[in-house]
């Protein structure tokens, strides 16, 4: 009856899952945001997280299990049912030229994943994550009706927002021969991005405003793959290669394209009196690129773990219903690692508890103004255990993330960011018959 139970708890977060996801809005506020599909959204979780971002040779970390989407490879390690659900938290500092600086800050639930023995060396693992947030507010205003001439006396503002997102549903199967472990994952990726441009007057009483808004519903199909590779040198001491990659394939987008006019009154905005264009195109393809991941790390088991990770996303090759979106190729390094002061410690905490550290480069895929837009990053985290019981092991993860994107020259904006996660992970022996004597 418990196994029963347990599975019926697995259906239902699974289902809260879908929904939070499906109904959620942004939760990111950058400009940057607009490009592409959106942010991308790191595909770790905060253990890997708060090591920098490291996980195409990280399967077992202290030989507690936990589920790595960067590499399904790793699922193979996984000999207890795993589940991780977690939230995080978003503080993004937005700075310009001229301009006063503006915060924002946004909360939502992060990921709900499973993971499932299937033997001694295979496990499935499925579940729910974001793919791309798509969040931005922001207004530019021309003196003059914006032709320059002193006669005209009225600003116009043009103003630009981006809602929405992407959303991951993930089932992965990872098995291991001797040293070598092979793994795929099969998802579909779906949601909705909208973007808005509107264009106002707000001085001269009586004028019509227009805007145009965009959407795009998009869904299909994605792939990824890994491999590694370990090298015991003894019972705790392992050296693992790792890569990763996500597939090239095709998504299906479609577009609802609307334009409006309405009337603003004393800064309050009135009903559309019109739409002039509301058409919605026939269905067409996004490419996505294929992204690449190698890895390499070094454990000894209970006392500490280094890494380093290089990726190349493809990201020139992005197009929607055939049109280039016109970004670069990404170049990221991550290095981080933990250190376990005694994890076996009885009378000291703090000594069994996962600090956490790492930092990352990346030369992202946007290329605005004739510059290319960077990101720098530290990271620190920690893995707090919890009291166990003889078949079911908890721990609370928590990783913080202060970095940098963008830069003050050329016109352009400047972030400074604190990304805070939080998850629980649990490991337990389920599905298990027991014999008595």
């Amino acid at each position: 009856m418990i196994r029963y139970i347990r599975f019926l708890i697995i259906l239902s977060l699974t289902a809260t899952a879908f929904g939070a996801h499906a109904q959620s809005t942004a939760t990111t506020s950058s400009p940057y945001s607009r490009y592409g599909l959106g942010d991308l959204s790191p595909t770790v979780l905060p253990q890997q997280a708060a090591m920098g971002g490291i996980g195409a040779a990280i399967n077992k970390i202290n030989s507690y299990n936990y589920i790595n989407f960067l590499n399904p490879a790793a699922y193979s390690s996984i000999n207890y049912t795993v589940i991780d659900a977690g939230i995080s938290s978003n503080i993004n500092t937005l700075s310009k030229s001229g301009a006063s600086n503006q915060t924002n800050a946004s909360f939502r639930l992060s990921h709900v994943a499973f993971g499932i023995p299937l033997s001694k060396r295979s496990a499935l693992s499925f579940g729910l994550l974001p793919y791309t947030e798509l969040g931005y507010n922001y207004r530019q205003s021309q003196a003059n009706f914006g032709t320059g001439m002193p006669a005209d006396t009225n600003a116009v503002n043009y103003l630009y927002s981006g809602d929405g997102g992407l959303t991951k549903a993930y089932i992965g199967y990872g098995i291991r021969v001797g040293g070598l472990s092979v793994g795929a994952n099969a998802s579909y990726i779906f949601g909705n991005l909208k973007e808005t441009q509107s264009t106002e007057v707000p001085n001269l009483f009586g004028t019509l405003n227009s805007r145009v808004e965009e959407s795009n519903s998009i869904h299909g199909l994605n792939y990824d793959y890994g491999v590694q590779y370990s090298i015991d040198f003894s019972a705790r001491k392992h050296l693992v290669l790792g890569y990763s990659a996500s597939t090239s394939s095709k998504l299906t987008t479609q577009n609802s394209y609307v334009v409006s006019s309405y009337f603003t009154e004393n800064g309050d905005e009135g009903v559309a009196t019109d739409s002039l264009v509301n058409r919605k195109d026939a269905k067409a393809k996004i490419n996505l690129p294929q992204i690449h991941h190698f890895g390499v790390s070094y454990q000894y088991d209970g006392k500490y773990l280094i890494g380093a990770d290089y990726s190349i996303g493809n990201w020139s090759d992005l197009s929607v219903a055939g049109v280039n979106k016109g970004l670069q190729n990404s170049k990221t390094f991550n290095v981080g690692g933990q250190i376990t002061p005694n994890m076996n410690s009885l009378s000291n905490y703090f000594a069994r508890v996962d600090y956490r550290f790492g930092v990352i480069y990346d030369q992202t895929y946007l290329y605005v103004n004739n510059t290319n837009i960077k990101r720098y990053a530290a990271t620190f985290g920690l893995g707090l255990p919890l009291p166990r019981n003889n078949t079911a092991f908890y721990k609370i993860n928590l990783a913080a993330e202060y970095g940098k994107r963008g830069t003050l020259t050329n016109g352009l904006v400047k972030e400074n960011y604190i990304n805070l996660r939080l998850s629980f992970t649990l490991n337990d022996l389920w599905f298990v018959k027991y014999k008595y004597d």
